[in-house]
């Protein structure tokens, strides 16, 4: 069983999109394993990977109340993917943005969604997983795709960042460079950020050129000049982290494609970045 649960964990991390409560949900699928006569199950792997799912989707529902009434936007919590980490298996974790995308399905499209596209089961075994039909799956999967808006890139790991482009980013922020800025971003760029009331950052998506680079400017001349800064990956994507009195702080991500900033998503939730400080 402890050789499964790394693997468990991230199934459950996938679909909540929270490390913490995915280790809570493999051990509670453990005590329930522990409570059934488990010499009558034929495939153990399957059978907790069954459990862990369906009490993955249980909870992804309560977490989506308390997101309704959460300060601020919600993000993921971040995992890092660089790293040996034995209590995770860091190539089937999700990449942030597809991670951050899939928060506007429920949390049953999650699951098939997840199963299917990225994961690679068919609609026989994802009906056997949720104890729904054939005909159900595929249901839940074409309904997700239509949230999705049909066509999004579903990769677990994003397109290549150029090597140094991190460093030309910090470069550009440290001078105020916002000509330099400007051609890294995306025309229609995204910023969100998740303090969850804990701690300052912005309750509102900031979107385009200009109030994002202003954010950006402004935020690491106030807060960030003098802090220690690394840079690091989670999540499949690149990532500075921001430390102040050797406390990370921030966790800076983003999400690149053909080149430009299309997302950037900053972790300042203290109960979401302590993972990434261990």
């Amino acid at each position: 069983m402890e050789e499964l649960r790394p693997l468990l964990t991230t199934y459950a991390y996938n679909i909540l999109g929270s490390y913490e409560e995915a280790k809570d949900v493999v051990q509670d699928a453990f005590l329930k394993f522990m409570d059934i006569d488990s010499d009558k199950i034929e495939d153990k792997r399957n059978y907790l990977i069954r459990t862990v799912v369906n009490l993955s989707i249980n909870a992804k529902k309560r977490q989506q109340k308390i997101v309704a009434a959460y300060t601020g936007p919600w993000l993921p919590e971040p995992v890092a993917t660089e790293k040996a980490d034995a209590a995770i298996v860091q190539k089937e974790v999700l990449s942030y943005s597809l991670m951050v995308l899939l928060e506007k399905l429920n949390a049953r499209q999650r699951a098939v969604f997840i199963l299917k596209e990225a994961f690679d089961y068919d609609h026989e075994e994802i009906a056997g997983v949720l104890d729904i039909s054939v005909e159900n799956s595929r249901k839940l999967l074409s309904r997700a795709k239509v949230q999705l808006q049909k066509g999004t890139p579903v990769s677990r790991q994003p397109q290549p960042v150029q090597t140094g482009y991190i460093d030309k980013y910090l470069s550009a922020i440290r001078e105020g460079d916002t000509r330099q800025l400007e051609q890294m971003l995306h025309d229609e760029v995204v910023l969100l950020s998740d303090g969850g009331g804990k701690a300052v950052a912005a309750t509102k998506p900031l979107m385009g050129i200009k109030s994002v680079i202003s954010f950006l400017v402004g935020v690491f001349t106030k807060s960030y000049k003098e802090t220690r800064i690394e840079q690091g990956e989670v999540n499949h994507e690149p990532a500075l982290f921001y430390y102040h009195n050797g406390q990370l702080v921030t966790c800076q991500i983003f999400s690149i494609r053909d080149g430009q900033v299309e997302n950037f998503y900053f972790m300042r939730n203290p109960d979401k970045l302590k993972e990434l400080q261990k």
